[in-house]
């Protein structure tokens, strides 16, 4: 318990500070579970996604991965920003070989830095504003990182416990996972925290494969009704 409270405090005092890190290969860069902005490189496109026209207010998602399939529900009035995103990642085809690179066991898993470099660089300064946090991180929901104000793009977390603390810091659910959350569970956290974001924003699956191959990875998502119906 006393290593898990030293984690949170770090967190909490390291979110914007984060927003200055740009890709350094430091071990701090990887420590909070934000996206620390990165350059993009001359080679890569880097237009903005063009962002859907008309969202449900709410749907579910279906998630296939390594370790089995999940299903999150959106409700819009939640976070409509981050539940318009999510959407439009989803539609789009963007959950596809992506890896949850950061897991912490009794805190959470965080994914969304897409395997090829070249889409990475075009969703990495797709910022969309943030919303009022109007239900708390508790076990289950789902939550768009942020590196501070109004930067949030493609990466996402799913809480594994009553992570209230982070009400208070901005960081707005828009949904929850409700079927599969033991799948969620199962996902693989031998590696915590060392897969070096920047590394995975520039080189994308390719480092990963080669430097964590047990890695858990989600192989596609796709809306599969609308929940309200």
């Amino acid at each position: 318990m006393k290593n898990f409270k030293t984690h949170v405090l770090s967190f909490g005092l390291g979110v914007f500070a984060l927003a200055f890190a740009g890709c350094s290969n430091e071990k701090s860069s990887s420590q909070q579970p934000v996206t620390p902005p990165v350059t993009p490189s001359a080679a890569a496109p880097a237009a903005t996604p063009a962002a859907p026209t008309t969202v449900p207010e709410t749907f579910k998602a279906k998630f296939v991965t390594t370790k089995g399939d999940f299903t999150v529900e959106v409700t819009r009035s939640l976070a409509p920003n981050g539940a318009d995103r999510f959407y439009q990642l989803v539609n789009t085809g963007f959950f596809s070989d992506i890896a949850f690179f950061r897991v912490v066991p009794g805190f959470m898993v965080q994914f969304g830095i897409h395997g090829d470099p070249a889409v990475s660089a075009k969703w990495r300064d797709a910022n969309i504003t943030d919303d009022a946090v109007k239900t708390s991180n508790e076990r289950g929901t789902i939550t768009f990182a942020t590196a501070g104000p109004n930067t949030r793009t493609s990466q996402l977390f799913i809480n594994y416990g009553n992570n209230s603390f982070l009400d208070g810091q901005g960081f707005s659910p828009f949904g929850k996972v409700v079927e599969g959350m033991d799948v969620i569970d199962k996902i693989n956290s031998q590696y915590g925290e060392t897969p070096n974001q920047g590394a995975i924003q520039q080189v994308g699956n390719e480092y990963l494969k080669k430097e964590f191959p047990n890695l858990d990875y989600i192989k596609s998502a796709s809306i599969v009704t609308d929940a309200a119906k």
